[in-house]
């Protein structure tokens, strides 16, 4: 059955912050960002973010409490969920995969760390390039969670509509989604 919800993930940097926020705003829904989870665990741990990822692979609380509450969103209706592996955890979502060179995703995160304060203090990059560093070290993630739960979450299959951000800008992203979902709920 589907549900009134719309899950986002795809590469960093993509727009799945900015995305999500303005689909909840147009269609009205509740918002939920699993990084912004993470970075307030990182901040109530005293850590990076970057360092909470690395501990990350040592540590599976780290992925089980992330997941649970994304989870938790998937209980509500009428949200838009920004996580890796919401599409997994909410399969009755509308999944939405956005896409982004890393070259490319360098430099939006840069002028993200640069405008917002809980990246800010909860990420450690200062440079375009250790920036790029950190988006080369998040592959780890995908063993990771294959590991945990056999999936990847960078598989283009897994997802109803993928949305090249690079070719698109937010407005048309938004509108190319909300136009999706609105085909995909009639259905």
């Amino acid at each position: 059955m589907k549900k009134e919800i719309i899950t986002i993930a795809g590469t960093l940097g993509s727009g799945k912050s900015s995305t999500a926020d303005m689909i909840a705003k147009k269609l009205g829904y509740n918002r939920f960002s699993s990084g912004d989870f993470m970075r307030k665990i990182a901040l109530e741990m005293g850590i990076s973010l970057n360092e909470l990822s690395v501990k990350a692979q040592t540590d599976d609380s780290i992925d089980k409490k992330i997941d649970a509450a994304v989870k938790e969103a998937g209980k509500l209706n009428k949200i838009v969920v920004d996580s890796r592996l919401a599409f997994h955890w909410i399969p009755e979502s509308f999944k939405v995969y956005l896409n982004l060179p890393p070259e490319i995703a360098k430099e939006r995160i840069f002028k993200d760390l640069q405008n917002n304060q809980l990246r800010k203090e909860s990420e450690e990059a200062t440079t375009q390039e250790e920036i790029y560093g950190m988006i080369r070290r998040r592959r780890s993630e995908e063993d990771r969670y294959k590991k945990l739960y056999g999936i990847n979450h960078t598989d283009k299959n897994n997802f109803d509509l993928v949305v090249d951000t690079n070719k698109n800008n937010l407005e048309q992203v938004v509108d190319i989604i909300i136009t999706e979902y609105k085909k995909w709920r009639e259905n």
